[in-house]
This record gives structure tokens, sequence and C-alpha cells, in this order.
């Protein structure tokens, strides 16, 4: 696939992913007790959680083009 098709697709869905992110993660804040701890250990999981899911697709979308059609080993 052209790199310029697979930036094409991988920037929204980066966006769609952060934006999803932010969502479930400011929802499931007001859940955390009022302890300052508990809420300093979520917000640094969330905080880092989100590139789990964007490290992958980032790599997928630089990655260089992969050689079609028939080549010629010597």
């Amino acid at each position: 696939m052209h790199p310029r098709i697979k930036k094409l697709i991988g920037v929204p869905l980066v966006l769609a992913l952060l934006i999803g992110w932010t969502a479930i993660a400011v929802t499931i804040a007001d859940a955390i007790p009022d302890f300052w701890l508990a809420k300093l250990i979520y917000f640094i999981i969330a905080g880092i959680g989100w590139a789990a899911p964007t490290i992958p697709l980032l790599k997928w979308m630089n990655a260089a083009p992969k050689p079609q059609g028939d080549t010629i080993r010597n």
C-alpha cells in the first residue's frame, strides 16, 4: 500500500483512538476514589496507556511499502 494512503487512513484512526481514549479515561476518572494516591496512579496509567494501541498503528503508517511483482535474485 502506498505510504500516502496509509497515512490518509492512519491519521483519522489515531485521532479517533485518542478522542475515544480520552472520553473513556474521563468517564472512569469520575469513579476513582477521592484519594490523591489513587488518582495519581490512575492518571499515570491513563496518561501512558494510550500509547499501547497507538504505537503499532504509527509503525504501520510509517513502514516502507513492500515491493510488488517478481524480483530477480542473483
